[in-house]
C-alpha cells in the first residue's frame, strides 16, 4: 500500500501544524539532545519480571517531540510497515494533544503500545530520519509512540477506532499474533464479521508466549485485545484449525475468506551429538512454559528446568529473551554462545545492552558441536568449536570459519537452543491444497498475499519464516486491504 502523499501534504499545511512547526527554528530543534529512556536498576530487575524500560514523562516526550522537523517528505513513514502518520502524531504531542496523538496512531496501527516497546524502530522508521544526514541520532519515534499509547491507557480515555456499518460477511484469522490482530482490526473497521481462531488457551500468540513480561507486559497486550473486542472482533481460543475444524468446515458455517497467520512455532535444532539429552530444549518451549504457562510461579505446576549454568545458543532477540529469562530464574552463569562476533548479532542493540547490564556472559565466535551428559542422561556440558570470521555471506555478514583443533568444553546444566524456527506443518498437512515453498512456508502472491486458494490469504511468520512484530502487522494490514478488494469483486 502506497502512502497517500497528497493527504500527507494537505495535513502538513493545517494551521495548527504550521504554527507548531514555526514555533521553533530548525537549528534550535536540531540542537536538542535525544532523550534517554529511564530504566530499572540492572541488579534489581535481573531478579524480577518488572518492565526494564520505564517510559517517558510528559516533559521528556514534549521535549523530544520538539526535535521533529515535520519534513516536507517524511521519509520516516516509508520505513513504517503499517504507515503510521509519524509527523502528525509527534506534532500532536508537541502541542500537548496527547490523546489526539494516540488516535492518530490507531488510524493505521492496531498495537501502538506493543510496537512502541518491541519494534526495531532503529532499523525501520528511525533509520530513515533526516537527522542521520547530520550525523545526529534520529528522533525517538518508538519512545514517543509508546508514550502516547501509555498516556491514553493510563488516562482512562481509551479511544476505539470507528467501524463501518456491518456488512454481514464472515471472515477468519487463523492465529492471534500481531498479524492476526492487525488483520482483525482492519477488517472490523471495514464492517466485516471477524473471528480470530487461536490454538492456545490465551489470545495474543507470540506476544504472549514468546516475549517476556520484562519487555512486554501481558496487561499491555490484553488492553489492545480488548479494544478489538469493542470493535466487534470475536475470539475463539483452544481452537486448532485443521484439527478442531478444517477450513471447509468453516466455509460450511458461512466464512467467506481466511487469513492464515499461525506463525512459525516449529523450532529448529542443530542436529549435533547429544542434542536429545535431558536439559536441552528449544527457546520456543522454554519461553512458552515460563511466559504463557507460568512455570516460574509456585502457584502453577508447569515443569521447567531451573539451571545454574545456562547456555543459550543463538544471537537473535529470542536468544536474548531466553538468556535474560534464565537469569531471572536463578541462573548463576547465564551465557550466550554465538558463532559470530557481537557486531554480527541480529538482536537489537538495546536487548544486547540490557543483557550485558544484567550480567549475561557473551561467548562469541563459538559454535556447539557436541553435548555431554552425566550417567543419568542429564546434560552437563557442551563442546564448542572456536571460529574466526571469513568472507561476508549473501546477507553481507562475515561467515564464521572453524579454527582447526580449537575445541573448548563449557560446563552447563541447561541448554536453550535458539537458532531459528519454521512454520508448523499442521496447516499444510490438513489443507494440502495450499502450496508450500521449499522452506516449508506458505506460498503467496507477493502483491495480494493470496495463496493457491483464492479465498485464503497468508502473512506473518508462516510466510516469512520468522520476522519482527511490525513486519507481521504490515502483512495483516496488507492482507485486509487485499481481501476486502477480493470480496467486493465477488459481491
Amino acid at each position: 500500500m502506497a502512502i497517500d502523499e497528497s493527504k500527507i501534504k494537505a495535513e502538513r499545511e493545517l494551521p495548527w501544524r504550521v504554527e507548531t512547526r514555526n514555533s521553533m527554528k530548525p537549528k534550535d530543534r536540531m540542537a536538542i539532545e535525544r532523550v534517554r529512556m529511564r530504566e530499572a536498576d540492572p541488579a534489581e530487575r535481573s531478579r524480577t519480571y518488572e518492565e526494564v524500560n520505564r517510559g517517558l514523562t510528559l516533559e521528556e516526550a514534549v521535549q523530544e517531540s520538539h526535535r521533529c522537523l515535520d519534513c516536507p517528505q517524511p521519509l520516516c513513514m516509508t520505513g513504517c510497515p503499517v504507515e503510521i502518520n509519524i509527523p502528525k502524531f509527534i506534532k500532536n504531542i508537541e502541542r500537548g494533544e496527547i490523546l489526539e496523538a494516540a488516535r492518530t496512531l490507531k488510524e493505521t496501527s492496531t498495537l501502538p503500545a506493543v510496537c512502541g516497546r518491541v519494534c526495531p524502530q532503529e532499523k525501520q522508521c528511525e533509520s530513515k530520519c533526516i537527522y542521520h544526514k547530520q550525523n545526529k541520532p534520529a528522533v525517538a519515534i518508538g519512545y514517543l509512540e509508546r508514550f502516547a499509547a501509555d498516556y491514553e491507557r493510563e488516562s482512562g480515555n481509551l479511544s476505539v477506532p470507528e467501524t463501518a456499518a456491518p456488512n454481514g460477511i464472515k471472515v477468519a484469522a487463523i492465529g492471534s499474533g500481531p498479524a492476526g490482530l492487525t488483520f482483525a482490526g482492519e477488517m472490523a473497521k471495514k464492517g466485516y464479521d471477524v473471528t480470530v481462531f487461536e490454538a492456545l488457551h490465551e489470545i495474543g500468540g507470540v506476544l504472549k508466549y514468546g516475549i517476556p513480561e520484562f519487555r512486554l507486559p501481558n496487561s499491555i497486550v490484553d488492553v489492545e485485545i480488548e479494544s478489538l473486542r469493542k470493535m466487534g472482533v470475536k475470539f475463539e481460543a483452544d481452537f486448532i484449525v485443521g484439527k478442531t475444524a478444517t477450513m471447509d468446515d468453516l466455509r460450511a458455517e458461512g466464512f467467506k475468506a481466511f487469513f492464515v497467520c499461525s506463525g512459525a512455532g516449529l523450532p529448529r535444532f542443530m542436529n549435533i551429538p547429544g542434542e536429545n539429552y535431558l536439559g536441552i530444549m528449544s527457546s520456543n518451549e522454554y519461553l512458552t512454559r515460563v511466559n504463557l504457562m507460568h512455570a516460574a510461579d509456585k502457584r502453577y505446576d508447569t515443569p521447567v528446568f531451573f539451571g545454574k549454568n545456562v547456555a543459550v545458543i543463538g544471537g537473535g532477540n529470542t536468544a536474548m529473551d531466553s538468556v535474560r529469562t534464565a537469569k531471572r530464574l536463578g541462573a548463576e552463569r547465564a551465557m550466550i554462545i554465538y558463532r559470530r562476533s557481537i557486531e554480527e548479532m541480529p538482536a537489537r542493540l538495546e536487548e544486547i545492552h540490557h543483557a550485558q547490564e544484567e550480567g549475561v556472559e557473551f561467548i562469541m565466535l563459538s559454535n556447539p558441536v557436541e553435548y555431554t551428559a552425566d550417567e543419568k542422561g542429564r546434560v552437563n556440558g557442551v563442546n564448542v568449536q572456536k571460529m574466526r570470521l571469513g568472507e561476508p555471506d549473501e546477507r553481507g555478514r562475515r561467515s564464521p570459519v572453524p579454527i582447526e583443533g580449537a575445541i573448548e568444553h563449557i560446563d552447563i546444566d541447561l541448554a536453550v537452543v535458539s537458532v531459528g524456527v519454521s512454520p508448523n506443518p499442521l496447516i499444510h498437512n490438513s489443507h494440502p491444497e495450499l502450496e508450500e515453498t521449499a522452506k516449508g512456508t506458505l506460498a503467496v502472491n507477493d502483491e495480494t498475499l493470496q495463496t493457491t486458494c483464492s479465498d485464503v490469504f497468508a502473512g506473518g511468520d508462516i510466510v516469512r519464516g520468522g520476522a519482527t512484530v511490525i513486519l507481521a502487522m504490515g502483512d495483516g494490514r496488507k492482507a485486509a486491504a487485499q481481501m476486502d478488494s477480493y470480496l467486493q469483486s465477488k459481491a
